[in-house]
């Protein structure tokens, strides 16, 4: 591979490959084509790569200096990787230059840096320029943006070089940008998915869409909150899946979220504040539902502190309108409203110690008409909420109740415990609402975006274990993006065989031993501690973390504090956490006098929150069955790293520039300590110097093979050459790349998914020859088959013709043998009744020469009658009626035979004899020479004799001659 891209940049404008050089690696490597400022040299075709950090070399400072020169020219920049040297000193330069000419998007290599602004830009995220994003043949040709980066992921999953799903992650600081980024992610592909549906579905995907962007209004509301740093922080974390079905049309979503930090409803930092919903139903409640919740305007709440600051996240209107659209009902609605108000009055119970230590806790006078609301609100009995607060029960044994006083700051807890319980409660039925309101089946969806925002980095004055776990879920996210993109890149440049110098970068494995190491990590050995039956304490726990991870350079201790606490270097620094109380939050436990009061609720809602809920005490004495806040968080952290691993990451890092979330301001001193901690300067150095798109050489050849017509690229289409290793697919990978190269702008066009390229050229190119002969086989196959038809019809035809004549000869061949049979039948009969006559021999009379000569004899000349004898019978009926003849007929049968056919009358009535003769006549009568007379009919004397049709009926036909023979 080394080679090939040695001769790369060689031939630089006409670059041309061959199979003698040699290729050697197992995926496909291209070197960025836009680096102007920093080419390669031909002999050797790699630069060793400086530190990111700055250098005290001479040259390098002066190439600093030198490109630092003219900084009006460096918001032109919108890739890093352009910049010559990249060190933080000049990248720090650009992206202050381009965030004061109000550029807030810059490409990193495989990373989008986004600056926050800290102020609106509304022509930044119009529909019109999603759509004009969308619909964008190159996506290079476009400035950097967040919807460069969502567009990317969405044609990604419809691309052919092995499309799967996609994962965003946006990750920062808190306050820097994250929820925004997030929402305008989901807003883009709601927008690209209902642009893309056909007619037939716009209903459903406009409905699908509108309850997608639905759902962040109300998980904002719920879940988030103003802290320190960001007036709109995001107290748990959340994965968003977009679910697409083939046509890469938005069919559902489903959101997972991760640990809700639910004490925040209890318990809020100076100049913090609760979660917005209980703000939005301060300010923007009607009198009617103020007198429904009991919430006056002047009523102050103890849990609901600097509820004068006014912010543009409360919005009620608009979080009740997203409830509307996703189905909830108004009456659901008033009873979620009517809990959260309830632990607003719950919020203000104070309990002050009892004169005698035997009895429970007084409450408060003030606080009395606050315990009577909060019954109200929650529909349980009031004295049983006092005794539930104020009275711990044990057992002794299994049927044994004892009631212990618990003490005001046992009370207080107990407080707290029960709406932090009742919160976290409602929170999950509602993403649980949510996920069966727009999550479509398994069936309709085959691949998904998901789209990962979760808290940011945080470190405050006091730091607990929410701000571990939330600091351990960005160490998790930078391993990852350590791990998936400087680690993984180098180590395969190595093993290709590439002259690669490694780049140093920071690897916080060690930090994440450290957090969750077993069996001596920091949540194993606060696991361990809290399922021991014994109470907390804070030092014991810090003597036994210096004794089992004292060695672990990543733990410090500040041994002048007077709290117990630990220190913990983070990729984004250090942050010292508090020991007092962490133990009491891991095991967050419920006392069950709580969960069997909230189960005796007379409201439908909170009742159902924990009709299944869980009061198992054993699961509170015995410590294997205890499940602690870290292991469940730790548990669900893993199954989102196993889809982040499965899926195709796309970076986005947010920035904040300043800590005071001033609009366009800009801190140095704060921008590069952000940039150093997530290795924004070492991701610029690898894009840089490596090969920013790599593709194996199977997917390469699946892709571009078609541009080629080898035998191998044929079966890396087909399928068949997945097996062909290396050596093989090496030449024919030359063989492509000295086609596809032949043009400078290849590199520019080399996007996967982006259409436009060489091989859409050559793939419509193979389209339309597929189209042509496609068409003249269809032509050709037509004519083929009516010339065939034509064949089969004569063939058909001709077999009729002479099934039909053998059919006439047979039955020719019936009739001849019937005629001759009856004719030697009546020839017979004739001669047997003929010969009965008595010849007659004599002289016969002298006839007149003329009449001999004439052939018949003319008996009307005579005067007299005259007696004929032995004349032939034509003579003797030629000359009737003037004559007289006489016909001497030996036998009956003969005698009864001649008077049917000449229709002579019977003298005796008792003989009659009837022909068919009758009917038809005697046609003509003619006289033979040997003395006979035959007698032609217009129709056989055979009953059933066949006659061939014809038009005229009285014509003579066939067998009508009978033969008589001279009597």
């Amino acid at each position: 591979m080394a080679n090939v891209k040695n001769k790369l940049w060689e031939n630089n404008g006409n670059a041309t490959f061959s199979t003698k050089d040699g290729i050697h690696a197992s995926s496909m490597n291209f070197e960025k084509g836009q680096r102007t400022r920093h080419q390669q040299k031909a002999s050797g075709f790699k630069e060793k790569i400086q530190s990111p950090r700055p250098s005290l070399d001479d040259s390098l400072e002066a190439d600093v200096r030198a490109f630092l020169i003219d900084e009006g020219l460096l918001h032109i920049y919108d890739d890093l990787t352009k910049v010559n040297p990249v060190t933080p000193t000049t990248v720090l330069k650009c992206l202050q230059a381009r965030y004061r000419a109000q550029v807030f998007y810059t490409n990193a290599g495989c990373t989008l840096v986004a600056l926050n602004p800290f102020k609106p830009i509304p022509h930044l995220y119009t529909q019109d320029l999603m759509v004009e994003y969308h619909l964008a043949p190159q996506l290079q040709e476009f400035k950097p943006h967040i919807f460069v980066v969502a567009e990317a992921a969405y044609r990604n999953v419809q691309s052919q070089v092995e499309p799967a799903n996609q994962s965003l992650v946006v990750s920062g600081e808190s306050g820097a940008g994250k929820t925004w980024t997030s929402r305008c992610l989901m807003k883009y592909y709601a927008t690209v998915a209902a642009s893309s549906s056909s007619p037939n579905c716009q209903d459903t995907v406009e409905r699908i869409e509108k309850r997608v962007l639905d759902s962040n209004p109300i998980m904002e509301a719920f879940g988030n909150a103003c802290t320190l740093r960001n007036n709109n922080s995001s107290r748990f974390g959340k994965y968003i899946q977009l679910q697409l079905n083939r046509s890469q049309i938005l069919v559902g979503a489903s959101i997972q979220t991760y640990l809700l930090e639910k004490t925040r409803v209890a318990y809020q930092a100076a100049s913090e504040r609760n979660f917005h919903i209980f703000y939005q139903m301060m300010k923007g409640a009607t009198e009617k539902q103020r007198r429904e919740w009991m919430m006056p305007r002047d009523q102050r709440f103890s849990w609901l502190p600097n509820a004068e600051k006014t912010l543009e996240e409360d919005c009620f209107n608009e979080t009740v309108d997203a409830m509307t659209n996703l189905g909830i009902t108004k009456k659901k609605q008033g009873q979620i409203f009517r809990i959260l108000s309830g632990l607003l009055h719950l919020g203000n119970l104070n309990f002050c110690p009892p004169t005698d230590e035997s009895q429970p806790c007084d409450l408060q006078e003030e606080s009395k008409d606050f315990l009577q609301k909060t019954a109200d609100l929650l529909q349980i009995p009031a004295e049983h909420l006092l005794a539930c607060l104020r009275l711990r029960t044990l057992r002794a044994g299994k049927h044994t109740v004892l009631f212990k006083p618990c003490s005001s700051a046992e009370c207080s807890v107990r407080r707290d415990c029960l709406a932090k319980v009742i919160y976290a409660q409602v929170f999950d039925w509602l993403v649980a609402f949510i996920n069966n309101s727009i999550c479509a089946d398994t069936s309709s969806w085959c691949n998904f975006i998901g789209v990962l925002d979760v808290y940011g980095f945080e470190c405050f004055l006091l730091n607990n274990l929410e701000q571990l776990c939330i600091n351990y879920a960005n160490e998790k996210l930078q391993q990852h993006f350590v791990a998936h993109y400087l680690k993984a890149q180098q180590e395969e440049y190595v093993s290709e065989g590439l002259t690669w110098s490694f780049i140093k970068y920071q690897d916080n494995q060690s930090c994440l031993d450290l957090i969750e190491g077993t069996p001596t990590g920091v949540f194993s050995l606060l696991n361990e501690e809290c399922r021991l039956n014994r109470a907390a304490d804070a030092k014991q726990f810090k003597t036994r973390l210096e004794k089992e991870l004292s060695n672990n350079s990543c733990m410090s201790w500040d041994k002048f504090s007077a709290r117990p606490h630990f220190t913990v270097s983070h990729y984004a620094g250090k942050v010292s956490y508090q020991i007092e109380g962490m133990m009491e939050k891991n095991k967050d436990p419920v006392p069950p006098e709580l969960i069997y009061m909230l189960q005796t609720s007379q409201d439908p809602l909170l009742h159902s929150l924990f009709a299944d809920y869980s009061t198992d005490e054993e699961g509170l004495r015995g410590h294997s069955k205890v499940v602690t806040v870290v292991s469940k968080f730790k548990n669900s952290l893993e199954s989102l790293m196993k889809i982040l691993h499965s899926t195709t990451p796309h970076y986005t890092r947010c920035i904040k520039p300043n800590a005071d979330c001033r609009p366009l301001t800009f801190k140095k001193e704060e921008v590069i300590v952000q940039l150093e901690a997530c290795g924004i300067v070492e991701t610029i150095n690898i894009s840089a110097a490596g090969f920013p798109i790599r593709i194996p050489y199977r997917c390469f050849m699946q892709r571009y093979g078609l541009m080629t017509n080898s035998r191998i690229c044929s079966q890396s289409q087909t399928g068949n050459g997945l097996e062909m290793d290396e050596s093989t697919l090496g030449p024919a990978v030359a063989d492509v790349l000295n086609v596809v190269l032949q043009n400078q702008s290849f590199f520019d066009a080399f996007h996967v998914g982006v259409p436009g390229g060489p091989e859409d050229r050559v793939r419509s190119q193979r389209a339309f020859s597929i189209q042509c002969c496609w068409r003249r086989y269809k032509r050709r196959k037509r004519e083929a088959q009516k010339q065939a038809a034509i064949r089969i019809q004569s063939a058909v035809r001709s077999w009729l013709v002479r099934r039909q004549i053998r059919q006439w000869q047979k039955a020719a061949s019936v009739i001849q043998k019937s005629w001759k049979k009856w004719k030697a039948a009546m020839e017979t009969l004739a001669e047997a009744e003929l010969d009965d006559s008595a010849d007659v021999k004599g002289a016969l009379p002298v006839c007149d020469p003329i009449i001999r000569e004439r052939g018949s004899v003319q008996l009307s000349t005579r005067q007299k009658p005259v007696m004929v004898r032995a004349w032939p019978f034509g003579l003797a009926l030629a000359s009737a009626p003037n004559i007289t003849v006489a016909v001497t007929a030996h036998g009956f049968q003969k005698v009864m035979s001649l008077m049917a056919c000449l229709k002579l009358s019977f003298r005796s009535g008792a003989y009659k004899v009837e022909t068919n003769q009758f009917e038809e006549g005697v046609a003509s009568i003619r006289a033979q020479p040997q003395e006979s007379v035959k007698l032609h009919f217009q129709r056989s004397p055979l009953m059933y004799a066949e006659r061939t049709p014809g038009r005229n009926r009285d014509g003579v036909t066939g067998f009508n001659q009978i033969l008589l023979e001279k009597s």
